[in-house]
C-alpha cells in the first residue's frame, strides 16, 4: 500500500500490530503507521495521499481500544518531531504528542503552577485537546490559550480557546483535524508547592486506580452531578469479568485486561455495564474511551 501514498520525510511501516502501542494490549494490526517528520511533513502527506486512504489518528494509545481485526487505511502517531516542550515567560508551548506528564514537569522546573492536574492524566496533550481532558479539579479548557491544527488538506489553522467549543471530554473543532501543538497558560508559583501537590495526585493515582494493569484509564464519562463509578458498583459490577476482560476491583470506572483479553470481550463488558447500571439506575453510561477499528 505505501507505493499509493506520497513521498514523505517520516516513516511508514506496514502491519503494525497495534496490541503493542496501547494500554491495553489488545487489538489488531494497522495496514499502515505513518509517524512523520514533523507538522511541515503530516501537513504535505494530508494535502498529498490520495481521497480514498482513510486516516486515523492515535497517541499513545492511553484511552483507546482497537478492535480485533485491526484498523484499514493509514494509521498516525506523532512521534518525536511532535514533543517538543518550552516555557516562554509564564506559558508553555508543546507539541501534540508531548507526554501529558512531561509538561507538568516542565512546569513544576519552571516554577509555573496551574499544570499540575496533567501529571494525572496519561496520554499526549493532542489527546488532551481532543477530549479536554481533566483531573483533580482542573481540565485543558481552563489552560488553553490556543491550538494548532491541520486540517484533512493540510491546511494550518490556529485556534483560540474559546473557538475550541469546549465542553465536557470533548470540543467542537472537525474530527477530522490533527491537533499538532497547544499553548498553555499558568502563573509563576511556589516550587515546593507545586511539587507538593504534583506528588498528592501520584499518591491519589496509585492508592485508587489499578495504574499497575493494563487498563485504558476512565472507561465512562461521568454523568451530570454523578460518579460513573458508583453507579457500576451500585449495579453490582465490581470484579465483573468476559474472558479475560474485568472491571477492576479498585476503581470500577477502570476496565483491565486481566489476561489473553480481546477487544469483543472488552466491547462485551462494555456493553453488559452499560446494561445492568441502566436497568439499575435508569441512567445510560457513555463511553469516554475511544473505540476504533474493524470488528473480526
Amino acid at each position: 500500500m505505501t507505493q499509493k501514498l506520497p513521498q514523505v520525510r517520516g516513516q511508514y511501516r506496514e502491519n503494525v500490530e497495534l496490541s503493542r502501542v496501547n494500554w491495553f494490549n489488545i487489538g489488531g494490526p494497522a495496514e499502515v503507521v505513518f509517524k512523520p517528520a514533523d507538522a511541515e511533513d503530516l501537513g504535505h502527506f494530508l494535502q498529498e495521499k490520495p481521497k480514498n486512504i482513510l486516516v486515523t489518528v492515535i497517541g499513545v494509545g492511553s484511552n483507546l481500544l482497537v478492535r480485533d481485526a485491526g484498523i484499514q487505511g493509514v494509521v498516525i502517531r506523532l512521534g518525536r518531531g511532535f514533543t517538543t516542550i518550552e516555557a516562554q515567560g509564564e506559558e508553555i508551548i508543546a507539541g501534540a504528542g508531548a507526554l501529558d506528564v512531561n509538561v507538568s514537569v516542565l512546569a513544576a522546573e519552571k516554577n509555573i503552577t496551574g499544570l499540575e492536574f496533567l501529571s494525572g492524566i496519561p496520554g499526549t496533550i493532542g489527546g488532551a485537546l481532543a477530549m479536554n481532558a481533566g483531573a483533580y479539579g482542573a481540565e485543558m479548557s481552563n489552560v488553553l490559550i490556543s491550538a494548532e491544527t491541520l486540517d484533512e488538506h493540510g491546511k494550518k489553522h490556529h485556534i483560540p480557546a474559546e473557538k475550541m467549543g469546549f465542553s465536557y471530554r470533548k470540543n467542537s473543532i472537525p474530527k477530522d483535524w490533527i491537533f499538532t501543538s497547544a499553548r498553555l497558560k499558568g502563573k509563576f508559583g511556589n516550587s515546593e508547592k507545586i511539587l507538593g501537590r504534583m506528588r498528592e495526585i501520584s499518591a491519589s493515582r496509585e492508592e485508587t486506580q489499578p495504574i499497575r494493569t493494563r487498563t485504558s484509564g476512565s472507561t465512562f464519562k461521568n454523568p451530570p452531578g454523578m460518579k460513573a463509578w458508583e453507579l457500576i458498583e451500585k449495579a453490582g459490577c465490581r470484579g465483573l469479568t468476559i474472558g479475560g476482560a474485568q472491571v477492576s476491583e479498585k476503581h470500577c470506572n477502570f476496565f483491565i485486561n486481566s489476561g489473553g483479553a480481546t477487544a469483543s470481550e472488552m466491547e462485551k463488558l462494555f456493553a453488559e455495564v452499560q446494561k445492568r447500571v441502566l436497568e439499575k439506575t435508569g441512567i445510560s453510561l457513555e463511553l469516554e474511551i475511544k473505540v476504533i477499528g474493524k470488528h473480526a
